[in-house]
């Protein structure tokens, strides 16, 4: 392999292993060909084949053993990525676990995961319980495991095998992927994102992982992978690549792609995590999330900042009406340090403009003053230029019309006026 200052040269590991595990108070009723079988036209053949092949290999492995024979599944984490209460009490009343493992060399398409999953879907249809996707940590109905698998054409939604988690830390946000490492592949960071483009560079890096693992899987096409995998310094994502990566491949523009710089960051405790960190091309000047701000407009032009525009039609007044409602209790615990640790308070109000309000976000720092909340700005206004991100503000409440506590899963309560622009 040529080593050149236009790529990077990334590890590639000799195989990769899948897990999941079925919550149970018996063994399963059907082996796990039967279970497999009894999916008929559910599951879509080239899966439904491979499946079928891994369990007549050393491949793949099914084994029930007591839940005390695994460490603690933490029902705190398993409800920040999605558990509902229903199925956290069904694995709080499981005296065993079915486990399914599976492995295989890393390239497309990558059989452990596939594999796994379906028959570990299959078993928990069998027996009416949940999965767990060990790697997200993740419990799934059959039926949403079964929609994750791929179609007749083979085609996947890379959302069903992708987290992009955030936190905050004093330039902006952190984002990183949970998921490209099921390929092989570093996870995905970017890091010092404006809190105002939460929801756009989510699905910026979603479509870069897109971009990327398809690189990736590319480089891995010999019959033994190599050593190493050269990926371009130049990670380039465009509308398509995120609109495949969501499942709409149709629904794209055509607009103009975006450009980001690719760069290895490696862990310096070997026990730890290395990362693809994503970052403006080499020769930009200023702040990152100036670029990535840059990125989102091209990608996603006015939309691809949580700032919107609207007329309060009867969902949103119910909305803003609530968070209104609730402005005294969430104003009394953040006073009393009663919030999350590490979660943030963000306001949200109106700047008055001749096309009607604006709405942007505002990082509550004080607000001794019950009239009155100061702030830093989240994002940059379209109608007032003396309001930008992470400049001082000052919020008359009431001008407030809806609230949010953020901490590193997202928003964890409040936002109901997001919730209604997200309904459509």
């Amino acid at each position: 392999m040529t080593i050149t200052d236009d790529y990077l040269p990334v590890p590639v590991p000799e195989s990769l292993t899948a897990t999941y595990l079925v919550p149970t108070s018996g063994e399963p009723p059907l082996t796990p060909a039967e279970a497999v079988a009894a999916l008929g036209d559910r599951l879509a053949a080239p899966v439904r084949d491979l499946a079928t092949q891994m369990i007549d290999s050393p491949l793949l492995t099914v084994d029930t053993r007591p839940v005390v024979d695994f460490p603690h599944l933490p029902p705190d984490l398993l409800a920040a990525f999605g558990a509902t209460g229903e199925q956290l009490a069904r694995l709080a009343a499981a005296s065993h676990l079915v486990v399914v493992d599976a492995s295989y060399r890393p390239g497309w398409p990558p059989a452990h995961e596939w594999a796994a999953r379906a028959v570990a879907a299959a078993l928990a249809e069998s027996l009416d319980a949940d999965l767990i996707d060990v790697f997200a940590l993740q419990i799934l109905s059959p039926a949403v495991a079964l929609r994750s698998l791929p179609d007749a054409d083979g085609r996947v939604r890379l959302v069903d095998w992708l987290l992009v988690p955030y936190s905050s830390d004093a330039d902006g946000l952190w984002f990183t992927t949970k998921g490209l490492r099921r390929f092989g592949l570093l996870e995905l960071q970017a890091e010092g994102v404006p809190p105002h483009l939460t929801r756009a560079w989510g699905a910026v890096m979603t479509g870069v992982a897109r971009r990327i693992l398809r690189t990736w899987t590319e480089e891995l096409t010999a019959t033994e992978p190599p050593a190493f995998a050269q990926l371009p310094i130049r990670a380039t994502v465009s509308g398509h690549d995120i609109a495949v990566a969501y499942g709409n491949p149709d629904q794209h523009d055509g607009g103009r792609p975006a450009t980001l710089r690719l760069e290895l960051d490696p862990a310096p405790d070997p026990d730890a995590d290395s990362f693809l960190s994503l970052r403006p091309p080499a020769g930009h000047t200023g702040p990152p999330g100036r670029y990535f701000a840059a990125v989102c407009a091209t990608l996603f032009g006015a939309t691809g900042s949580d700032v919107r525009y609207t007329r309060p039609a009867d969902a949103m007044a119910t909305a803003i009406a609530t968070a209104r409602d609730r402005l005294p209790d969430i104003r009394d615990r953040f006073l009393a340090d009663e919030l999350p640790a590490d979660a943030q308070l963000v306001v949200k109000y109106a700047l008055p403009s001749d096309d009607g309000p604006e709405y942007v976000w505002a990082t509550v720092t004080s607000w001794l003053d019950p009239d009155r909340i100061l702030g830093s700005g989240a994002n940059d206004a379209t109608t007032d230029p003396a309001v930008r991100m992470g400049c001082p503000v000052m919020v008359n409440t009431d001008d407030v019309v809806d609230w949010a506590v953020l901490d590193g899963t997202g928003v964890v309560e409040g936002g109901w006026t997001q919730a209604v622009l997200d309904a459509g």
